[in-house]
């Protein structure tokens, strides 16, 4: 009996050792998703030109209803809008078109319910919408260019 105590004892020893170490590799990886998230923004952003700027635009219109969780709600030639995600694990995504020489630039936005907590911290659904966003915005680019010419 005693062998089986200490036995326990030194499980629960080791467990509570490896606790800070699993709570040090979550937080590694969390900052590591931070900054391709950080990095999925900054490149989902295209520039057009007269010819091909309103195909373009459609194209993110359908990409992102392709893509988002919630519906259009608003698709002019400056915005393209969709609701606010009401599910948690949620994903939608918007755009802006801003004028910019004889053309303009696209820019894909994207949020997620559920995805941060209070403070920043990581929410309850941070790994799937980091996920959804990461694949979707990193996406965007490479779907333009893949279907319109001169991007």
């Amino acid at each position: 009996m005693k062998k089986i105590a200490a036995s326990v004892l030194v499980a629960l020893v080791l467990a509570g050792c490896s606790s800070p170490e699993k709570q040090a590799k979550q937080a590694e990886q969390f900052l590591h998703n931070e900054t391709g998230l950080a990095a999925a923004q900054r490149n989902a952003t295209v520039n057009c030109d007269a010819q091909n700027c309103d195909a373009a635009w459609a194209l993110t219109k359908r990409y992102i209803e392709q893509h988002s969780d919630t519906h259009v709600t608003r698709a002019d030639a400056v915005a393209i809008e969709t609701g606010v995600p009401s599910g948690s694990g949620d994903a939608a995504f918007s755009a802006s078109r801003d004028a910019k020489d004889a053309g303009a630039t696209l820019t894909l936005f994207a949020q997620c319910r559920g995805m941060y907590g209070p403070d920043g911290a990581k929410g309850s659904d941070y790994d799937e919408c980091a996920e959804k966003i990461l694949k979707t915005q990193n996406g965007y680019v490479a779907f333009l260019r893949a279907h319109t010419a001169g991007q």
